[in-house]
């Protein structure tokens, strides 16, 4: 082949990566904003008993180490504003009416953080749950426009706090949709949710996507209180 045919041969495409080659995050601090709250606490627990460093925020420090010395496995308990510094990733698990207000009052200290919004936006009546439509599109969607600074992901939605915080459970069986912009940021949130036994994490597409994954919790709670149980999901053939 002469040197002429060589630089007409189209370039070789670099192998597609395998979207189960997550990186390892077990080195990371997790933080969690709203961590004296069921789904709060149940995830610090879990993710702490899988070994990773945790650390629980509250409005006020004195409630978040008294949670945090409930739950053991070496979480600690610090403000909302200190957790933020001093964590790689903060998962937000405020409920939805304090949601904007809080992320707004901690943009400074959320700058450069990947923030994980497990929020999920539900108003409830006579007829049950339902969803609320933030201005924004969604929770993920509030979060990225108040903390232009900051890596926003959304996951977690799915997960019954009462599994979650139960210690005679060792795994729990579902599967998490995480959606972002950036796939490594993504991946980062997938392998955190693997580290707990029983559990996956799926990527579900990117920001825009997130009001109909954060909606169907309301369906997930009309599942519950008919069936009297703590429904999770599993994505099939993945």
């Amino acid at each position: 082949m002469t040197s002429t045919d060589s630089a007409q041969q189209p370039p070789k495409k670099a192998p597609a990566k395998d979207p189960w080659d997550l990186p390892d995050v077990s080195g990371l601090v997790v933080g969690v904003l709203g961590g004296t709250g069921p789904q709060g606490k149940g995830l610090a627990y879990r993710l702490a008993k899988a070994g990773q460093k945790v650390i629980i925020g509250s409005r006020a420090a004195e409630r978040a180490q008294a949670a945090a010395e409930e739950l053991g496995h070496g979480i600690e308990g610090a403000d909302n504003a200190e957790t933020a510094r001093r964590s790689d990733v903060v998962i937000v698990a405020v409920p939805w009416d304090g949601h904007g207000k809080t992320l707004e009052s901690l943009r400074e200290e959320l700058a450069g953080k990947l923030v994980v919004d497990c929020v999920n936006p539900l108003g409830f009546d006579k007829q049950g749950a339902y969803a609320l439509k933030p201005e924004e599109g969604s929770a993920a969607q509030q979060a990225a426009a108040l903390l232009p600074d900051s890596r926003i992901t959304a996951a977690f939605h799915h997960l019954s706090a009462v599994l979650l915080q139960d210690p005679e459970i060792d795994e729990i069986d579902t599967d998490v949709m995480v959606l972002g912009e950036v796939r490594a940021d993504v991946e980062i949130v997938q392998a955190l949710a693997g580290r707990i036994p029983g559990m996956r994490g799926i990527f579900a597409g990117r920001l825009r996507n997130a009001h109909q994954v954060e909606s169907l919790v309301a369906n997930l709670i009309s599942v519950n209180r008919r069936y009297k149980a703590h429904a999770g999901l599993r994505v099939t053939d993945v």
